[in-house]
């Protein structure tokens, strides 16, 4: 049989049809004409950074995940903290523990210079998730794209609305629930911990206390997580194939070695512990189960339409910042080195605000790199919050 190793670099693909390949006002081919690049310039990118480190293909999947679980698959989770703005970084779930933003950097800088103001982050955090799940041998399925980005955040809800790895099976049952998503699709998408590692402080609670633990495995475990300290210790999900997407998490737990409270707590009912059995024994099944699950994942709340914005910076909400002016007392973006001597339009801007005309208008519509993307109607120098008005490019 080929080695772990072996089969990362030589994935099988296997490619499931999904029932519903357009979901609500999201479509597979919604890129085709808009942006025919999309798809592969993501993957490019993905495939580079896992190659280059393994553990990030569960990262970029772990980031769809929680981008979702908070007010659906918006891109929220990729905003960063300001001095007026608190995003969902340093909420429990995710402080120290989600990483991958700087690979999505550098996907959205590919896709803006295949096709500028086009491609959204919660879209790239989608696929990602999907290339990611392929480069390491897992399934392969179509992903609805046309998601829209938020332009806010929900510290609260992320703190809340994301499942703890402490979660007992009920708790995870409720929480998948207020997403839509069913018993079965618990199971299955429990199965992405078949690839990455854990902080200890994820699982101290469970080789300590747990009495549902191979008696070896704890032990070995405690070494390298002592009862205090050694927060950040990592451990493998999977210590079987960790780089590696397969069903070897499940015959984890049937040995009673799921590094995780919450992942042994799937054997806890008859219900959950025969979908276990069933992935064991029926690879296949669950490669189909996962794909399908991740479809309907990803059609949690999705913005589309009119609603939300593209990003250009995906870590930044398009809130017509660019426009503030520096003083002695603020610095701004115009100075920065995207921008400075590139950016142009200002003037435009405040002839709009004192009074749009039809020239004004016509002159924006003249000027692609100041319709680049979406801004608000601000006084310069002045930030303050939309009326609703809003330019979309």
């Amino acid at each position: 049989m080929a080695s772990p190793r072996k089969m990362f670099w030589v994935p099988i693909i296997q490619v499931f049809a999904i029932g519903i390949l357009v979901v609500g006002a999201l479509s597979p081919d919604y890129y085709s004409s808009k942006c025919p690049k999309a798809l592969s310039t993501v993957k490019a990118v993905v495939v580079a950074a896992v190659k280059k480190e393994a553990r990030m293909g569960a990262s970029l999947l772990r980031l769809h995940f929680h981008d979702c679980f908070v007010n659906g698959c918006d891109g929220s989770i990729l905003l960063d903290d300001t001095s007026t703005f608190t995003g969902e970084k340093t909420a429990r779930p995710n402080n120290g523990s989600v990483r991958g933003f700087e690979v999505v950097d550098d996907i959205k800088k590919a896709v803006e210079k295949a096709c500028p103001g086009v491609v959204s982050c919660a879209d790239i955090l989608a696929l990602a998730a999907r290339d990611s799940t392929v480069f390491l041998g897992g399934p392969s399925w179509k992903v609805p794209l046309g998601r829209r980005d938020s332009t806010t955040a929900n510290l609260t809800a992320a703190n809340t609305d994301i499942p703890a790895p402490t979660s007992n099976l009920s708790t995870l049952i409720s929480s998948f629930a207020n997403q839509g998503l069913s018993v079965k699709d618990l199971v299955s998408l429990s199965g992405s911990h078949t690839i990455g590692l854990a902080r200890c402080t994820s699982f101290r609670s469970r080789i300590y206390n747990d009495t549902n633990i191979d008696s070896t495995f704890a032990a070995k475990l405690q070494k390298k997580c002592p009862r205090v300290g050694r927060n950040n210790s990592l451990s493998r999900l999977d210590t079987a194939t960790p780089k590696h997407f397969d069903n070897c998490y499940y015959r984890n737990l049937l040995n009673e070695k799921g590094l995780l409270h919450s992942d042994q707590e799937l054997t806890n009912t008859t219900t959950t512990l025969s979908r276990v059995k069933k992935y064991v024994n029926e690879p296949s099944t669950f490669f189909k189960d996962f794909a399908k699950s991740m479809v309907k994942m990803g059609n949690i709340n999705p913005l589309t339409g009119s609603k939300g914005v593209i990003r250009i910076n995906c870590r930044k909400d398009c809130n017509g910042s660019i426009l503030l002016d520096d003083n002695s007392t603020f610095t701004g973006e115009e100075t920065d080195v995207p921008n400075n001597q590139s950016a142009r339009g200002f003037n435009v801007v405040d002839e709009i605000k004192r009074g749009p005309s039809l020239e004004s208008i016509q002159r924006i519509g003249s000027s692609k790199r100041f319709i680049y993307g979406h801004y608000r109607w601000i006084n310069r120098g002045q930030p303050r919050h939309s009326s609703g008005i809003q330019y979309s490019g």
